[in-house]
């Protein structure tokens, strides 16, 4: 039997002795030899029928798992349709393991051979999209390769990782023995520890210290929300999730300011601050209320990034892990404070002073402020669609979002309970959400809930066929809207009309059942009982709601007293 395997088999070898269960992707002429020897395996294998829909399916599974999302390409127009998934997954910190096949070694750099599929540097388109990139060029080293980078990709700030392996590499019959074991450690980013005196310094002089916290918070492995809510109690400190960071604090804290980093009375409190401390945010264009943010007082980012320090504003930037960093400031507080109070060892809640309120009072007050906004605002249908999928989404059912109209709802107002939230604001394409749920679905082995508008879904409406063929309890509640709404909101708001922005779409209930997937349409009233039907069923099923949702105005006049 040994005879017979060839550099494929090595890969999947590896690849098992690492822990991976499923693999997504696509065959293609240069890769059969690796989906030949996939076919000697355990592995689970998920057929997509979009490249750039297999790379979204690898980054749902990896977020709904916490494993590493596995990815195989074919050559050249395989391997580029990927990219724009990938780039989701870079930007978002997704662990993935990509695994793409090349030209046979004879044709690389040798473009008079116009072999198919061939392109002048592969690996080269993509270096802006993943972590790292390597290339095999013979089967011995094809172990170590997968290995190194199945280290790199769970490596914070974790991301996808690109391996090239030639036509005849993985064909060819190797002499290497089998893979039997594997062993990949991701590298160690604890805060320095000077880093960390400064930072409990400024705030252990703060009055007024506000947190948000982001992605990091949420894929730290070293129980960083446990630690964030540790140090926002010590701290008497206000927290706000970014939309990567929802479910990183809970929403029913006293402290808790949700998510609404969209609304400018949140955007107020942050700027106020004497110390914001930031974890694991690059205070992007949402996080930072579209870059109007303007912080009065001293910040401090703790991020695993080095190259999102500092990167929008002037702070004490620390590189570390969200956990770790958290843990530490954790510690060296309860130091400072138990040497103040002359007490035995054990952290009491520093007293802040929000302009004599306490912070709980002040979050009590903006939460309301906020609620009243959006109460002088005429978006009665739209806060009633979005508590209807709240109402009937299980507390512990992971949701993904792409990127329309609800999604941006979700980014602020969603309370994902025990579940997670997920959603494509890293790069923001469209198309995520269903083919991600569908991941992530066959990953957890549950039901997860996509939501997209109509636009967003004809990116992965060939993701159906997929469903169904794996089985993916997965329900997809796509607003239909009749176009781009988000654009369309955006170019009427800008120049008082918009323009490109109406399709012509199918009828997606038909289209869904000539899948041979349930399908239903709903008005906005009725959408929770129909999410709910979905429930008890197997398989994919699709819910259509045709209604058009706005956005609010995050700084809209309030009616007066």
């Amino acid at each position: 039997m040994s005879g017979h395997r060839n550099g494929g088999d090595l890969v999947i070898e590896t690849l098992g002795a690492l822990g991976a269960r499923t693999v997504f992707g696509i065959p293609g002429q240069h890769a059969l030899g690796l989906f030949d020897a996939l076919s000697r395996s355990d592995l689970e294998y998920v057929s997509s029928r979009v490249e750039n829909n297999a790379a979204f399916a690898a980054d749902g599974y990896s977020r709904a798992t916490g494993e590493v999302g596995v990815l195989f390409l074919s050559t050249g127009p395989g391997a580029l349709t990927s990219l724009s998934g990938l780039q989701e997954a870079y930007a978002t910190a997704v662990p993935m393991v990509v695994v793409a096949s090349q030209i046979p070694l004879s044709g690389l750099g040798a473009r008079r051979k116009g072999m198919l599929h061939q392109l002048d540097d592969q690996k080269a388109s993509a270096q802006n999209v993943t972590k790292a990139q390597f290339s095999v060029h013979h089967a011995s080293g094809i172990p170590s390769a997968v290995q190194d980078a199945w280290a790199a990709a769970v490596t914070v700030p974790q991301g996808p990782v690109w391996v090239e392996i030639p036509q005849d590499v993985l064909l060819g019959r190797v002499l290497v023995p089998p893979v039997e074991d594997a062993l990949a450690v991701p590298y160690d980013h604890p805060p320095r520890a000077e880093l960390v005196e400064e930072a409990v310094r400024w705030l252990a002089a703060s009055r007024r210290t506000a947190i948000v916290a982001g992605g990091g918070v949420r894929r730290s492995t070293h129980d960083a929300q446990q630690h964030l809510r540790r140090v926002a109690e010590m701290l008497d400190a206000p927290v706000v999730c970014t939309p990567g960071g929802n479910t990183a604090f809970p929403w029913e804290h006293s402290l808790s300011l949700g998510s609404w980093v969209e609304d400018r009375h949140v955007t107020d409190l942050l700027e106020d601050a004497e110390v914001l401390l930031v974890v694991g945010s690059s205070l992007g264009e949402v996080t930072s209320n579209y870059f109007t943010l303007a912080p009065r007082g001293r910040l401090i980012q703790v991020d695993a990034e080095p190259r999102v320090l500092e990167s929008n504003f002037p702070t004490l930037g620390v590189r570390a892990d969200a956990g770790q960093a958290l843990a530490a400031i954790s510690a060296a507080l309860a130091e400072t404070q138990d040497a103040e109070a002359g007490t035995a060892p054990g952290p009491a809640p520093q007293v802040s002073d929000w302009h004599g309120s306490t912070a709980a009072a002040v979050v009590a007050e903006i939460n309301a402020r906020v609620s009243a906004r959006l109460d002088s605002q005429d978006l009665s249908r739209e806060r009633r669609f979005m508590a209807e999928v709240r109402a009937a989404v299980p507390d512990r059912m992971q949701t993904y979002w792409d990127m329309t109209i609800a999604a941006y709802w979700g980014w602020n107002c969603w309370d994902a309970q025990s579940g997670q939230f997920h959603s494509a604001q890293g790069a923001g394409g469209l198309g995520y959400a269903f083919p991600a749920a569908v991941g992530g679905a066959l990953g957890l082995g549950e039901r997860t809930l996509a939501v997209a508008g109509d636009g967003s879904a004809m990116y992965s409406i060939a993701e159906l066929a997929a469903a169904v063929q794996h089985g993916a309890d997965v329900t997809w509640l796509i607003v239909d809207d009749g176009g781009y709404g988000i654009l369309r909101e955006y170019m009427e708001g800008a120049f008082g009309g918009a323009t490109a922005t109406e399709l012509h779409r199918p009828d997606f209930v038909s289209l869904a059942r000539s899948f041979g997937v349930p399908a239903e349409e709903v008005t906005v009233d009725e959408v929770g009982p129909a999410l709910r039907r979905t429930w008890e069923r197997r398989g994919p099923a699709v819910v259509v709601v045709r209604t058009l949702l706005r956005m609010w105005s995050p700084s809209h006049l309030e009616p007066q007293a």
